[in-house]
């Protein structure tokens, strides 16, 4: 766990809110949404990389 976190608690010592810089916090929603997709991609049909690479060659994308 990052060492600038914060935690919010009540008057019990209990934890109930934390506080993160907003690039760990932007970085966490990142991951989420990317495993989401991830997820939600799962069933998709799979090209594989020579096929995309050829594609956009063809369409002057990529010159590699």
């Amino acid at each position: 766990m990052p060492k600038n976190v914060q935690f919010v608690v009540d008057t019990e010592g209990n934890r109930k809110a934390v506080i993160l810089p907003v690039e760990e916090y932007e970085e966490m929603m990142e991951d989420l949404h990317m495993g989401r997709a991830a997820r939600e991609s799962k069933s998709e049909p799979r090209r594989s990389f020579e096929d995309v690479a050829k594609e956009l060659r063809a369409s002057g994308e990529i010159d590699v």
